[in-house]
């Protein structure tokens, strides 16, 4: 199967990008310069795709999301409305989005019902992890590979299980962190975090 280059204008400019002719793009669509789209993919009316982002295969985005610059999306991904991506963001093969809490097929949910979610900057999401709508996954954080999400992720913490519990930091280089102290420098990069209860932030 081959491969061909699409350029669509964004703000008018003519912005370059790659979506494999597999994939269906809906009208209005925002795709930013250097994001490739590959197989079999569906990018809904309104979505907004950053820049230098690569979406795998069967991957759905639905109308009116937000996805940010430099994003990965492994394949078999939904990324449904209501649901925010932020720079950076890293979603494991398989990963699940929700974004209704008590869906019912004979009692179907307003869009204005549906309850928002929020990857932060920098975050990965594991592999066939789940995301349990109206929950914030924290900047930097990372959700070990099947863990079930059902409140917030605080920045730069490693989460695992179902439900997820908190097990540890990370430091935004992916290292993992130890707090004997109230500052503690990552062995791999070199950079500093303080810890004041429950959080940790990069020391200034």
């Amino acid at each position: 199967m081959t491969t061909s280059r699409s350029i669509r204008k964004v703000g008018g400019g003519v912005k370059k990008f790659f979506v494999h002719k597999s994939s269906y793009v809906g009208e209005g669509v925002r795709i930013g310069e250097g994001t490739s789209v590959w197989y079999f993919c569906h990018i809904a009316k309104g979505a907004k795709i950053g820049k230098n982002c690569n979406i795998g295969q069967n991957v759905y985005i639905d109308k009116n999301v937000t996805i940010g610059d430099n994003v990965k999306i492994q394949n078999n991904v939904s990324v449904y409305l209501g649901v925010t991506i932020e720079d950076g963001a890293f979603l494991g093969p398989s990963c699940v989005f929700t974004n209704v809490k008590n869906p019912r097929s004979l009692y179907p949910k307003k869009t204005s019902e549906y309850s928002k979610t929020n990857v932060g900057k920098g975050a990965t999401i594991g592999a066939n992890a789940t995301i349990v709508c109206g929950n914030t996954v924290g900047r930097h954080s990372f959700i070990g590979a099947g863990s079930v999400v059902t409140k917030n992720v605080p920045d730069y913490a490693l989460v695992v299980g179902n439900p997820a519990r908190h097990i540890g930091w990370l430091c935004r280089c992916g290292n993992k962190i130890s707090f004997n102290k109230a500052v503690s420098r990552c062995k791999k990069c070199g950079l500093s975090y303080t810890k004041s209860k429950n959080t940790i932030n990069i020391k200034k």
